[in-house]
């Protein structure tokens, strides 16, 4: 707490009610000094950022606002965002937001620890920030994000489970007749299970075989190329006319296939696979059928080509192949040399 430089620039760093405040001070160090004695005074004095102006807004009420205005306009997954939702109301109900800092959230990541795995840990705080930046949005919340300053925990995202032939066909055998043109798609094109659950008619060309993600995980819209099994799945797929989602029941979207997707697995006998999972499987027979991997990064959605890479192994060739194109090449040079045509 005090005053620190960064890139020429003194800034101020102090706490009020446990929250941690830092302020761009002055390129003077006196100047800045000067600023965080002001702040101790208004701090002091209990006109710091104008108290009597903070709005009392309850955290129930904000979270219930969020998931109607927000998750489930923006989110195509907005059903699983809920459960987070729902886990933190839990934990802050009976809170302001302005009284919420940043050693509560850090208590909140240490209970939740003792029963959750921390890929489920960080989905909750991942909602919790993205509430509070939404809140600084709307104006209904001022001062920093308390979440900010909370450490998500690290994870092995190395993971790579992936089908061979023979297992795809017994899933697909296992699978009932709702769900198997869900996970056709998802062989075939790699899309995760909210893009393929949230897809409309709309969404369909079949004339130039490619369906429209007009929003993906990346906030990015994507063409998807389609291949003739899933052009035969949307063909035999019946289009009801009150609804505009693709894969629906009686009509109203779906919106998830848990249960009946663990069953199919469960009676398959395969072990240890998840629907996204799927999308391994699609990257995985891709690179194994030489395509290289940029393309696989594209067909994905990946921006960058470190995501990718974790198939690179299953290529075993790849390099040789690369190394002999190098020396077909060399060699019709050679071959064109007369220095060479007596060695």
């Amino acid at each position: 707490m005090g005053v620190y430089q960064r890139e020429r620039i003194w800034w101020i760093d102090y706490y009020r009610l446990g929250r941690r405040y830092r302020e761009r001070g002055s390129p003077i160090k006196a100047m800045a000094e000067l600023a965080l004695k002001k702040r101790h005074v208004e701090i002091a004095e209990n006109k710091f950022l104008d108290v009597k102006k903070v709005q009392k807004i309850k955290f129930d009420d904000f979270a219930d606002e969020y998931l109607q205005l927000h998750s489930k306009v923006n989110n195509r997954g907005w059903k699983t965002e809920s459960y987070s939702i729902n886990t933190l109301k839990k934990h802050f109900s009976g809170k302001y937001l302005h009284e919420i800092t940043s050693h509560m959230v850090d208590i909140f990541k240490q209970e939740l620890s003792k029963t959750l795995k921390p890929a489920s840990v960080n989905r909750r705080l991942c909602t919790l920030k993205t509430m509070f930046n939404k809140a600084g949005f709307w104006g209904k919340f001022s001062g920093p994000n308390p979440v900010a300053m909370v450490k998500f925990f690290k994870l092995n995202n190395t993971r790579l489970r992936f089908l061979e032939k023979d297992e795809i066909v017994t899933l697909l055998a296992h699978c009932h007749d709702h769900l198997k043109g869900i996970v056709i798609v998802a062989l075939n094109t790699g899309m995760r299970k909210a893009e393929i659950l949230g897809l409309k008619w709309r969404d369909v060309d079949i004339k130039r075989n490619i369906l429209y993600l007009r929003e993906t995980k990346n906030g990015e819209k994507m063409e998807v190329p389609i291949n003739e099994q899933v052009k035969t799945v949307l063909i035999n797929t019946l289009r009801l006319p009150q609804s505009e989602y693709i894969f629906n029941y009686n009509g109203k979207r779906i919106v998830d296939i848990k249960r009946s997707y663990s069953t199919a697995v469960e009676n398959s006998g395969i072990k240890d696979f998840t629907f996204h999972d799927l999308r391994h499987t699609f990257a995985s027979h891709l690179v194994m059928n030489g395509v290289d991997l940029n393309t696989v990064r594209e067909l994905l959605g990946h921006k960058t080509l470190q995501m990718t890479l974790r198939y690179s192994h299953l290529s075993a060739n790849h390099k040789h192949k690369a190394v002999e194109s190098l020396f077909k090449s060399i060699d019709t040079v050679w071959s064109q040399d007369p220095k060479f045509e007596n060695e």
